[in-house]
């Protein structure tokens, strides 16, 4: 509809968006959280997949990170393609893209092959999440019924990667499938079902897609094809130079580190001018001349940094300090779902009556909360106990009850209250032809975010853990008297100086966190009767 007194058009559902609302949400829901869940489910695999396919330590990494790279750098022309297109088009494409991608992924018999199927999952989560995003904008009319949506999108994000830690640890343990143990020549080895699994979910959901989904207007417009190249290569190069800082092997003063960044901005600063000058950019200034959505975009940048690092710290020092299986990790953050569903399940409750300032700043200071009492965490990491202990897991006595549980709660908890807030605030008064890109936009922050995070959290945790292990080594090299190996030295430094590291990470999370609460305080005016309108914003502040 038309604000008659700009004369701007906001979004507004779509004709029919009043029938099949409960699937159409279910559809969204299950898309979201198989794009999500795979950016972690095949974490555990690894060690498999390097085994299965003799790729070598440095390479394994590429499987998690290439995913994150195409995810990443292609989301903005995801959202455009949805916004000119029709965005269930472009959702259904995305999801069959992902479907294909994930069958080439689980019969893959080398390196390439895998790689390139980790890229290709990346492409159909660029095309489907942020038109997932878009369709709950365009098919859910704004207050409480738009708001649960929300809530569910917002739990379904926020849990994927716990899920995927328990679904991989899971999978990775079979031998077969239902008595199969072999297809098409093929061992259906537990890593290949991370993959398998896929296919038949994202298959059904787009075939179900036009029965529940009513398909957005196509927008008149062109696409920017030199600002979809800079864009998308800019992003590409940010977030791959992002990741390359946070590896041991390379860090930030690596050349190849270095030039990816300085590639990134330069390509992002073509992208910004060639966007001044056509006349259909694929990102229009206006989406972020709005105060309040400039600052959701911003803070939703600053949270999953945080947090997706607290998973991947976390995880690891469950696993290599504490001494837990993989699939004990995977529902050792089962709490952590739950607890995001609650979260957000009260937060949509509560949007419709109090303003979003409050519901999430409340709930980034209990996540910095949390992120603190995990940088208290310490175990005995002396040369005798390390000896001792039983593979060096010089954890193994702390309760997880009491060390692990509470801050795992608060941690979901919180993220709960922030992301349903902050995804409403992102998205709220974008135009009806915005829909898209505004969405690709959010889900852009998150990404690079994340990238972002995990880099600088990974610099400050191997700074502590270099410097602890650097005092531990020859210790421990003398206490053994030269009968242990250097593997062996280097294995117990590793357990010895890891917690330094990881509390640090923790510790510099928290004040991520804490920066993004700040702008949530300050600038985040947006009342919450305001957010059950699709009417015309106040004050003027028309995006």
């Amino acid at each position: 509809m038309s604000d008659p007194t700009s004369g701007t058009t906001v979004a507004e559902p779509s004709s029919g968006a009043g029938r099949h609302l409960g699937w159409a949400l279910v559809l969204i829901s299950i898309a979201q959280l198989m794009v999500v869940l795979d950016a972690s489910i095949a974490n555990i695999a690894l060690p498999y997949i390097g085994t299965d396919l003799d790729i070598n330590e440095a390479n394994l990494t590429w499987i998690v990170t290439g995913y994150s790279l195409a995810f990443g750098g292609l989301l903005l022309l995801g959202g455009r393609l949805g916004d000119l297109y029709g965005r269930r088009r472009i959702f259904m494409t995305g999801l069959v893209v992902f479907a294909v991608a994930s069958l080439l992924g689980g019969f893959a018999t080398n390196e390439p092959l895998l790689l390139g199927a980790r890229g290709l999952q990346g492409l159909g989560a660029a095309l489907a999440s942020p038109a997932a995003l878009a369709l709950i904008t365009t098919t859910f009319p704004a207050g409480p019924k738009r708001n649960r949506a929300f809530a569910v999108y917002a739990a379904m994000s926020g849990a994927g990667a716990a899920v995927g830690l328990i679904l991989g640890g899971w999978l990775t343990g079979l031998d077969s499938v239902f008595g199969v143990d072999s297809l098409f020549g093929t061992d259906l080895n537990g890593w290949r079902l991370t993959f398998l699994i896929n296919v038949p979910i994202g298959i059904a959901a787009a075939l179900l897609a036009p029965r529940f989904l009513p398909e957005s207007e196509s927008h008149p417009g062109q696409l920017d094809v030199p600002g979809a190249l800079a864009g998308t290569l800019g992003l590409l190069a940010l977030v791959f130079g992002f990741t390359r800082a946070g590896e041991e092997a390379h860090g930030w003063g690596a050349p190849s580190t270095i030039a990816s960044l300085a590639a990134g901005v330069v390509l992002l600063a073509v992208f910004a001018v060639v966007e001044s000058r056509v006349s259909h950019p694929l990102l229009p200034v206006r989406i972020f001349q709005n105060r309040t959505r400039a600052t959701s975009f911003a803070v939703m940048m600053l949270i999953p940094a945080a947090m997706f690092a607290m998973f991947y710290f976390l995880s690891l020092f469950i696993q290599q300090v504490v001494g837990y299986s993989p699939l004990r990790t995977g529902f050792a953050f089962l709490p952590f779902s739950l607890g995001i569903v609650a979260g957000a399940g009260l937060s949509s409750n509560l949007v419709n009556r109090i303003d979003a300032r409050y519901i999430a700043g409340t709930g980034t200071l209990l996540a910095a909360g949390a992120l603190f009492g995990f940088s208290r965490l310490s175990v005995d990491d002396s040369v005798g106990a390390l000896l001792t202990a039983a593979d060096g897991h010089v954890g193994a006595d702390i309760n997880y009850w009491t060390s692990l549980f509470p801050f795992i709660v608060l941690m979901a908890f919180g993220m709960g209250l922030t992301f349903v807030p902050m995804t409403l605030t992102a998205v709220h008064h974008v135009r009806a032809e915005d829909s898209g890109i505004g969405s690709g936009v959010l889900n852009t922050m998150q990404q690079v975010g994340g990238a972002l995070g995990l880099a600088i959290l990974s610099t400050v945790s191997l700074h502590f853990a270099t410097r602890t292990g650097d005092d531990l080594a020859p210790q421990l090299a003398q206490a053994t008297g030269g009968q242990a190996t250097p593997e062996q030295i280097g294995y117990l430094t590793f357990v010895g100086s890891f917690t330094d590291g990881a509390t640090a990470a923790f510790l510099t999370g928290a004040g991520m966190i804490l920066i993004g609460s700040l702008l949530i305080w300050t600038l985040l005016n947006v009342k919450h009767t305001e957010l059950a309108t699709d009417g015309p914003e106040g004050g003027g502040h028309v995006g």
